[in-house]
C-alpha cells in the first residue's frame, strides 16, 4: 500500500504551514498590543518564550546524546547563538513592531538571507558574483519602495525610521545566528541544538522581563485573558510549532528548498494583514514587495546551486 504523501510532498507540506504559522506572529503582536496599555515587546515576548519552554527544554531532553567531544567553547557559542538569534532578534523585531506596519516588518525581516550572503563574503573574502550582487540590490530597492511608501503616510516620521532600524537590527541579529549555526548543529545534532538554543533563548527572555519589569508578576496577573491567549498562541502555534514543521521539512527537501518555499510568508503576511488589521498596500508597494521576493529568491537558489 502507498503512502499518501511522498517524503517530498509531506515535506512540502510541512514547509507552507510552517510558513503560514510564521506569517501569523506578527498580526497576533499587533492585535495584542491594541488590547492593552500594559503590553509591550517585553511584556508579551515573556508571554511568548514562558509559555514555549517547557515544549523546548521536552524536545531537549528527548534529543539529548552523548556529550563526547564538546567543550566548554562549544557550550558559550550554543548559549550565544541561542541568546542572539531568538532572544535579541526576536525583541528588537517586536519592539519594531510598535511602530511599523505588519506587512513592512516581515518584508525588512526577509532580507536576512542577503545579510548572511554579504557576511559569508567579508568573512571568507569572496567577492560577490554580478548575480547575487543585482539579486541584493532587487532586495534593497524593493524594500526601500515599500518603505518610503509607508513613510510618506506616517504621521510621527521619528517613529517609523526607529522601528524599521529595530527590524533591520533584528534581520542583522538573526543572519548573524545563521552564521553560527551549521558548526554547533554538526556538534549538537539539529534536533538537540534547536532545542537547547530556544530554551536558552526562554530563559534570557524571562530573565529580562524580570528585571526590566517592575512588579512583573502583579502585571502579568492583571492582564486581559485575550492578551494572555495571543501570548501562549504566539508561544506555541507561531514558535514552537513551525520550529517543528520547518526541521522536518528540512531533514526531507534539504535546507536550500524548505527556504525557498518558505518564501511565500511575506505575501502570506500581507494578506493577513490586510484581512485582520486592515493594512492596505498601493500597487506601487506590491512591486516592491515583489522586488524584494525576487532578490531573495534569486540568492537561495544561488545558494542550492553552490551547495549542488
Amino acid at each position: 500500500m502507498q503512502p499518501f504523501l511522498t517524503r517530498s510532498q509531506f515535506g512540502s507540506l510541512c514547509a507552507i504551514c510552517a510558513a503560514f504559522l510564521f506569517s501569523t506572529k506578527a498580526i497576533f503582536i499587533k492585535q495584542a498590543y491594541a488590547l492593552s496599555p500594559n503590553v509591550d515587546a517585553t511584556v508579551l515576548m515573556a508571554l511568548r518564550m514562558g509559555s514555549a519552554l517547557p515544549f523546548f527544554l521536552l524536545i531537549s531532553w528527548f534529543s539529548r546524546k552523548s556529550y563526547s567531544g564538546i567543550d566548554w567553547k562549544d557550550w558559550l557559542q550554543l548559549t550565544a547563538a541561542g541568546l542572539l538569534g531568538y532572544y535579541f532578534a526576536s525583541w528588537l523585531d517586536f519592539k519594531g513592531l510598535m511602530y511599523i506596519s505588519a506587512s513592512l516588518e516581515r518584508i525588512i525581516l526577509f532580507l536576512y538571507p542577503t545579510l548572511t550572503v554579504i557576511a559569508s563574503s567579508v568573512i571568507f573574502r569572496q567577492r560577490l558574483s554580478l548575480q547575487t550582487l543585482f539579486a541584493i540590490a532587487l532586495s534593497y530597492g524593493g524594500t526601500v519602495i515599500v518603505m518610503l511608501q509607508e513613510q510618506s503616510n506616517t504621521p510621527h516620521e521619528g517613529s517609523f525610521w526607529l522601528g524599521a532600524s529595530l527590524v533591520f537590527a533584528s534581520a542583522v541579529a538573526f543572519a548573524a545566528y545563521l552564521l553560527m549555526t551549521p558548526k554547533l548543529i554538526i556538534k549538537f545534532g539539529s534536533w538537540h541544538y534547536n532545542g537547547l538554543a530556544l530554551s536558552i533563548a526562554c530563559l534570557g527572555t524571562l530573565a529580562h522581563f524580570t528585571f526590566a519589569i517592575p512588579q512583573p508578576l502583579q502585571l502579568v496577573a492583571a492582564l486581559p485573558l485575550s492578551v494572555w491567549g495571543y501570548g501562549i498562541a504566539l508561544g506555541f502555534f507561531v514558535t514552537v510549532l513551525p520550529t517543528i514543521l520547518m526541521m522536518q521539512s528540512i531533514a526531507r527537501l534539504g535546507a536550500a528548498q524548505s527556504a525557498m518555499i518558505a518564501s511565500i510568508g511575506p505575501i502570506l503576511t500581507i494578506l493577513l494583514a490586510v484581512a485582520f488589521l486592515d493594512e492596505h498596500l498601493n500597487a506601487i508597494q506590491w512591486f516592491g514587495c515583489l522586488l524584494n521576493i525576487a532578490g531573495v529568491l534569486m540568492i537561495t537558489l544561488s545558494k542550492k546551486k553552490l551547495a549542488g
